[in-house]
Formats: C-alpha cells, sequence, structure tokens
C-alpha cells in the first residue's frame, strides 16, 4: 500500500493502460506529478487500499434520493463512512448502526460506550480505526474516547490526553460534526474534529462566553493538541472540512448570537492544520437553524471526496419558524459561494451530519444525510439529485459542472 500521489497514476481496475505517445505523456505527467508532491505527504489511498477521491461521475448519473428511519426515539446524529465502506449511523447513548450494503439495509444496534453522545466521530484512513467520544453526562463531563478496529464492529476504551487551549480550557466535545482525516501537505495524516468550551452548564447567562475550537492528533488519537478559539464568542456546534489544496474550513453555529434574524451561519479558514483560524467571515446564503430565533442549530458539512474539486454540501432546516423543512446547499467552490439547495424533507428537521461514499466501495457515489426527526432518520442521495434543486442566488453553477 502507498500513500502518495503517485496513486493517481496508477489505472484503476477495467481501465486499460494506454500505449505509444500517449502513455508517454502519462508517464512524464506522473513523474512531474511526484516531483511536485514529494515535499509534501498526500495521502493518495485509504488504510483499506482504496482511493482516498475518485471521479465527479460517480456522484451523477439517474437523480436518486431514499430516506429510512434509523432509530425510533433520542437524539444526536453523526454519519460517517468507514475505509472499506460502511456507512455507520452513530446516536445517542452512545450506540450504532451500520450498513455494509451502501445504506440500503441496516443492522442492529452495537453498544459504543454509556453516556452522553460527544460527536465529532473520526474515521483514520491512515489505519482504518474509528474514534468516538462519549462523556460521562451533559457537558463539561468526564470524557472517555471508544476506538474500533473492526469499522465498528466492536468498541474499546483507550487512553486519551486532551490539551487545553490558549485561554487554559479542556474543550468538550458536544455535539460536532463528525472530524476528518487531512490528506494534503505537511499534515497529511493529522485527525481533527471540531470541539467547543462551554461556560458554565449550558446555562443561558452563560451562552455569550461559549466558543468553538478543534483538537487535533497527529498520534493516532493518544494525544490532542487544541487549537486557538475560533474568532467569535457564543459559537456553538461546528464542522470542517479540508479543501483541495490543503486549507481547512470551519462552519459553525451560533450558539447564540445577539443580533437578531436571519441568523447565519458563521465560517473561518486554517493554512496552518487546524491549529489557528483566520479571515472570519458570516456566511449569509446559509441559515442558522430558524429564522425566528436568535438560537442556533447544528448543521452538517461533508466534501465530497472528488479529485480537485471542493463540492461542499451543507445540512440544515431552511424554515423561518421552528425546526422543519430539512435542506441541503452545495458549494462548488470551497465554501465561497452556495449557488444551489434542495429540500430533503418537509416535517420536522432538528440536528444533522453529513457523510459522503468512498470510492471503490458500495458507498461510492452516494451522500449521507442522518437527522433527527422522530428519531433519527438516513437520507441517502446522490449529487444528481441535488442538482435538480433551486438556485439560491448566492453564485452559478461552474461550467464544468454544466458540460
Amino acid at each position: 500500500m502507498t500513500n502518495t500521489l503517485t496513486d493517481a497514476c496508477v489505472p484503476s481496475s477495467g481501465t486499460s493502460v494506454k500505449r505509444g505517445f500517449a502513455a508517454f505523456v502519462t508517464v512524464v505527467f506522473c513523474v512531474a506529478l511526484v516531483v511536485t508532491a514529494a515535499p509534501g505527504k498526500d495521502r493518495g489511498r485509504t488504510a483499506a487500499g482504496h482511493p482516498a477521491e475518485g471521479l465527479l461521475e460517480s456522484f451523477l448519473g439517474e437523480p436518486e434520493l431514499d430516506i429510512q428511519q434509523v432509530y425510533k426515539s433520542g437524539r444526536f446524529p453523526n454519519i460517517l463512512a468507514a475505509v472499506d465502506g460502511t456507512v455507520l449511523a452513530l446516536w445517542q447513548g452512545v450506540k450504532v448502526r451500520r450498513s455494509a450494503d451502501g445504506g440500503r439495509t441496516w443492522g442492529p444496534e452495537i453498544t459504543v460506550g454509556d453516556g452522553f453522545m460527544g460527536g465529532g466521530a473520526i474515521v483514520n484512513e491512515t489505519n482504518g480505526e474509528i474514534l468516538a467520544f462519549v462523556e460521562k453526562n451533559h457537558p463539561p463531563a468526564a470524557l472517555t474516547v471508544y476506538r474500533s478496529k473492526d469499522h465498528g464492529k466492536s468498541w474499546s476504551a483507550i487512553e486519551s490526553v486532551i490539551k487545553p487551549d490558549t485561554n487554559g480550557n479542556v474543550p468538550s466535545m458536544h455535539m460536532n460534526e463528525a472530524g476528518i482525516t487531512l490528506r494534503h501537505g505537511k499534515h497529511a495524516g493529522r485527525i481533527i474534529r471540531a470541539a467547543r468550551h462551554y461556560a458554565g452548564r449550558n446555562d443561558r447567562d452563560k451562552w455569550p462566553e461559549h466558543y468553538t475550537t478543534a483538537i487535533y492528533s497527529d498520534d493516532g488519537g493518544k494525544t490532542w493538541n487544541t487549537s486557538k478559539p475560533f474568532a467569535e464568542m457564543g459559537a456553538g456546534e461546528a464542522a470542517i472540512a479540508e479543501l483541495s489544496d490543503g486549507r481547512l474550513y470551519y462552519n459553525s453555529r451560533a450558539h447564540w448570537n445577539r443580533d437578531k434574524p436571519p441568523l447565519r451561519r458563521r465560517c473561518a479558514f486554517s493554512a496552518d492544520g487546524g491549529e489557528t483560524w483566520t479571515d472570519w467571515q458570516i456566511v449569509e446564503i446559509l441559515p442558522d437553524g430558524p429564522q425566528n430565533t436568535n438560537y442556533g442549530c447544528m448543521g452538517g458539512l461533508v466534501r465530497l471526496p472528488i479529485r480537485g474539486r471542493d463540492i461542499l454540501i451543507y445540512s440544515n432546516c431552511d424554515s423561518p419558524d421552528g425546526r422543519r423543512l430539512g435542506t441541503v446547499w452545495a458549494s462548488f467552490d470551497g465554501g465561497k459561494t452556495w449557488p444551489l439547495k434542495r429540500l430533503v424533507y418537509e416535517g420536522s428537521f432538528a440536528y444533522s451530519s453529513l457523510a459522503a461514499g468512498r470510492p471503490a466501495t458500495e458507498s461510492e457515489g452516494w451522500i449521507y444525510l442522518q437527522f433527527e426527526s422522530g428519531g433519527s432518520r438516513v437520507a441517502r442521495f446522490n449529487l444528481s439529485w441535488l442538482l435538480k434543486g433551486e438556485k439560491t442566488g448566492g453564485g452559478e453553477l461552474p461550467n464544468w459542472l454544466l458540460r
């Protein structure tokens, strides 16, 4: 197994090797690519031996959407795809259900650990392990990190140390989007997830003192450093995506917003692997939950694993009042613009989490959305389905997508 960009030069199964001059051009291109990539540690394949990123075409085809009920009660979703393509839907308790066939069917509930759902579960693409964060009760509370070495079939507690942030605070975990493994640049292989600081025990008068951060590990989850805080006080659950140039995109809920509606998401970027966050801004297109309150809502975020493209998908309720009208938005330029959205579910829709299928597995080409709605439902759709949505007025679809 290799972990360099040279993997991009190896034909996938079923692809014929070109001959003559075309082959020469391919070889020259690949040599240049290796020379360019040598200073970094870009990882072209996951621990399962599959490509970490694939082609746009795998997310296209006939538009498809289906929705299933996976839990009958409870809260707090985290959905992710293991390196072998198994889809895991984590939930309060903490428990998980697995799908080995791309989300068509789901296995029985498996207990991860007793406690309060910490969110931010991570698939370590370097070794295939999955980490889940379980707090003793509503944070701030004692934390236990659980590890699975078999794609979520079994779990065991591991020792883990989380270092404080620059304010001297050790962050709480609850209740953020699933974490990621970095694939590009000198921090390739790092695992990172969003985290947050609670001021007090979630008392309303303390909400303005909340803030979000991230924790990251370079040793597989044994030790974690905490990033500098996100630029805005009062922030809540957050999500992180790595862009194709190695920068990180951070999208956060305003757990408390001093301004009146419309309530919009916040974002920032990192050029140092998630250690600091800069270029803070309000994302005017993306709603942060119902618009009749200054209290946001956890949203989902995922970058589709497509080589050379920064397609981000975001989920939340698109409602003037009440947590309902679950919707997904698409960005095709790494979060600069969000030109497209589509309604997924008209009914109750609260916290949500997004994941993308893995190339060369049963999950390839699918986008997964787990959301709170009388328990938990999982929607499964492709990009073709989303492209049938409505324009937001916030940018245009790129020419390369319209060809």
